[in-house]
Formats: structure tokens, sequence, C-alpha cells
């Protein structure tokens, strides 16, 4: 029996580009293998960043205030929302260029950088972030993600458990601990950030539904099916939270419902192998 887990963006709460990485899971009953990452810039950013438009309107303010860091910084940004990476590094190489020791600046780069898969370079920015201002802890998140992505396991829960020293508060720390804690096949640690995450922010999805997954590997079908339902109620949209309800669903007897679910889910992730043989397997017995 396997359950979905979509590639994770789990935004921090404040900041340009405050963005933390989920891995993608698929959780059988015997643990979790990573299948890969993906990056989106959290809450924070004008939802038209990315847009021509409101590129055109900050390169009208470069051009009026050329020397001002903080505005290559903004456009830089909004590049990486718009999915223009190499524009988003020369933005914030111009920054830096500007005021050496923005260290919100080198974070961003280190995002990009992580984005691009140059993975040393990306460590390197975000140290740098760090030696400039050693208690920023977006920082420090955006680091052990880098690590994790490594593999460098230790790494990873050292820059993670620094974050959640400096700000107890940063969900996002503590779920994404949770994801190295699991990976590692520590799911009683991970079982416990996962809950730390959502009691520090219980609006993100995305720890509902890596908790979820835990307690269904672990036959605790109830449980996982209300942490599922957790994810949804706070976003709606979520196709593999979808898909894993019906999988719970079915396991609990509710075909109908369990059908629908994976139904609902497909239509948002047409290519979830999961999702299909979901589908699959329900309708073959109706």
């Amino acid at each position: 029996m396997t359950f979905a887990c979509r590639r994770i963006p789990f935004a921090g709460r404040n900041g340009i580009l405050r963005v933390s990485f989920g891995l993608g899971l698929a959780l059988a009953a015997a643990g979790c293998v990573e299948t890969g990452t993906t990056a989106l810039p959290g809450p924070g950013i004008d939802p038209a960043a990315g847009s021509a438009a409101n590129i055109s309107s900050l390169s009208e303010v470069i051009r009026a205030n050329p020397r001002d860091a903080a505005a290559y910084n903004v456009r830089g940004t909004a590049f990486a929302r718009g999915g223009d990476q190499r524009s988003a590094l020369s933005d914030f190489d111009a920054a830096l260029k500007l005021d050496p020791n923005f260290h919100q600046a080198w974070a961003n780069k280190g995002l990009v950088l992580r984005q691009m898969g140059r993975l040393d370079q990306s460590i390197a920015a975000y140290s740098r972030a760090l030696e400039i201002s050693p208690r920023y802890a977006f920082a420090l998140v955006g680091r052990g993600n880098v690590y994790r992505q490594m593999g460098q396991t230790d790494r990873a829960i050292a820059d993670f458990s620094e974050a959640i020293r400096i700000e107890p508060g940063n969900a996002a720390a503590h779920h994404d601990r949770g994801l190295v804690r699991q990976s590692m096949g520590d799911k009683a640690g991970a079982m416990a950030d996962y809950s730390s995450a959502i009691e520090r922010d219980a609006s993100a999805a995305e720890p509902f539904n890596a908790r979820g997954l835990l307690k269904a590997a672990a036959g605790d079908f109830k449980g996982a099916l209300d942490d599922f339902n957790g994810a949804l109620n706070n976003d709606l949209n979520y196709s593999e939270a979808w898909i894993n309800r019906g999988v719970v669903e079915e396991q609990l007897g509710d075909r109908k419902d369990a059908l629908a679910s994976c139904q609902r889910g497909l239509s948002g992730d047409p290519a979830s192998q999961i999702g299909r043989d979901c589908v699959r397997r329900l309708t073959a017995h109706n």
C-alpha cells in the first residue's frame, strides 16, 4: 500500500523568498523514499511579482535609483517568482555588488542557486548570509535543506535545530527537520516535529499530510484520515492529499468516497500513478 505526497513548497512566515523545501515522498509500510524537491516563493511576495508589468515597474525604480541594492533584490525576487532564475541571480549579484553585507540578498541567491542545482554554491551563499547575520533563521533553514538534498543529514538537522533554537515558533524548521528524521527512520522524531509544526502554524497543509502519511504507515487509518482532511481544509487543491485520503478511505471500507477522493486528486495531478491505481482498483469493483 503506497500513499502519495506532493513536492512541498513550505514557506516561512515573512521576508523575501523565505522558503524552505520539503521532500517528495512515496511512503509505504517500510518507510520513505526521496523522489525530489521543488521551490516556490512563499507568502509575503506580491502575487503579481512574476508578471511582466510588475517587473517593468521595478525596472523603472532601478533606472531611477541605480544604486539601490534593495530595488535589485526585490526585482530579483520577482524574476524568481516568475521562474527566470538567471535574471534573478543577476539581480541578487547586482544588489550584493552595491551592498556586500546584504544578508537577505545572499540568502535569496542561495535559494536560486539551489533551484539551479548549484548546491555547493548555494551553501556558500547561505553561509555568507549567516556570517553577516548569525541569527538569520531563514538562511539556516535554507542551508539545512541543501544539506538534506545532498544527504548530509547531520548537518541538516543541526541547521534546523539551530533555527528552532533561535525561532521556536518556526514551523518550517520543525517540518523540514521532521522530513530528515523520517528519512533516517526516526518516525517518532518525525511525528513529533510534524506535530510541532502544526501547533505553530495550523494553516499549513503540508505538515498535516506528512503526519497523515506516518499514521497511515502505522495502520492508524482514522488518524491519517483526520490529518488528510486537515491538509485539505487548508488547501482544497492539494491533489496528493485528496489521493492519500482516497487510499485511506478505501482501507476503511468507504469505497464510494474513496473513488471520489482519488478522482478529485487525479484531476489535479493526472500523472500520479498512485491516483491512477486507486481509481482503477475502485472502478473495477463497481
